[in-house]
């Protein structure tokens, strides 16, 4: 109980028991610290709401409860912008375990009745089940937020060229057939893969988010744009090299070529908000891996096999040519990474 308190979750006892047996089991497994933070369902009885909403945070364990007052309980913490998840196995808990948000039934001692009324049924009756299915909605959330961040920044990255030609008087960087390949190959494929990143126990060191909260929030967008202005700079990059090599059509192959590659690369940044570059992490995720290769063998090819020349608009490289490519791709992964690593050092101090 003591682990679950530390990742964000407040565990309370309400009982239909006597206080001093609640108290004394709340104690044992870490969930009382003091007997002033019991209370019996009598002292809430003449309690307004506004009054029972002051008093719940103070509260850890409630004895001689009635199915009202399990009730008020939970919508004092609702009321307060929490999520609250209720369990219980009797006929007196289903309507508590109605109005919370995430009601849990017991699978085996539970009644019928409370398994209608939750939303979830626990087949173990074991509270470690609930805590696992909270680590495993976090990463899936998380995993949402990684494919989110690769589609943007990669697209911003992309924007961020375009436009940047456009101001500089410069070729356009990129033909509709490069556009349509990217968001066919190098878009989808490591989105889909990093959905399917492995789960970590890391996750439950957070602080669960607030039930408010938008999914892009100003620290997400500030990590979106940092690193489609770092694609976007090695792209332009690329392109101004091609360019004054041998004219717009190289430099259009250039730019192409290193926007491919330093997305492929960048799912591997989105992995993590921490540098792992260096890590085991890197290579764990056997789907983004797979992603990679098979980008990184079509982009190769369409660079290097003359037959794509007109189907792609580009100019056939050389080893030389494709070796600058992949250099400034790389280059800006590890620029992230680096980033990554100054911001993590930053906010330890």
């Amino acid at each position: 109980m003591q682990n679950v308190s530390k990742q964000g979750i407040r565990p309370v006892i309400i009982t239909g028991d006597h206080k001093i047996t609640a108290a004394a089991i709340a104690k044992r497994i870490g969930i009382l610290q003091d007997l002033s933070e019991a209370c019996e369902g009598a002292d809430i009885e003449n309690m307004s709401d506004a009054e029972l909403r002051d008093f719940v945070p103070k509260i850890s364990v409630y004895a001689r409860v009635s199915p009202e007052h399990k009730i008020r309980i939970v919508r004092a913490w609702q009321e307060k912008g929490m999520i609250v998840a209720m369990t219980g196995d009797g006929v007196n808990d289903a309507p508590a375990l109605k109005q919370a948000d995430i009601g849990v039934a017991m699978g085996i001692t539970g009644t019928e009745v409370a398994k209608d009324a939750a939303a979830m049924v626990l087949t173990d009756d074991n509270f470690s089940t609930i805590v696992k299915a909270v680590e495993n909605g976090r990463n899936l959330y998380q995993n949402i937020k990684y494919a989110i961040r690769f589609l943007l920044s990669g697209n911003f990255g992309a924007i961020l060229a375009v436009l940047c030609a456009s101001i500089g008087g410069l070729p356009v960087p990129f033909a509709p057939v490069h556009l349509l390949f990217i968001n066919l190959l190098t878009d989808s494929l490591p989105a889909i893969a990093l959905g399917m990143e492995p789960h970590s126990s890391e996750v439950m060191n957070e602080k669960p988010r607030s039930a408010d909260e938008s999914i892009l929030t100003k620290d997400f967008l500030g990590k979106i744009g940092l690193e489609g202005f770092v694609i976007g700079a090695m792209t332009m990059l690329s392109f101004l090299t091609g360019y004054h090599m041998n004219g717009a059509l190289l430099g259009s192959t250039f730019a192409f070529g290193t926007l491919c590659l330093a997305r492929l690369f960048h799912g591997f940044n989105c992995k993590s908000d921490r540098p792992i570059i260096f890590t085991k992490r890197f290579f764990n995720n056997k789907w983004l891996q797979g992603a990679f290769v098979l980008g990184a063998v079509l982009i190769t090819s369409v660079l290097t096999v003359p037959e794509f020349h007109r189907v792609f608009k580009v100019e056939t490289l050389n080893l030389m040519q494709l070796g600058c490519v992949y250099l400034y791709a790389f280059a800006s992964l590890l620029i992230i990474q680096l980033l990554k690593w100054i911001r993590m050092k930053f906010r330890q101090r």
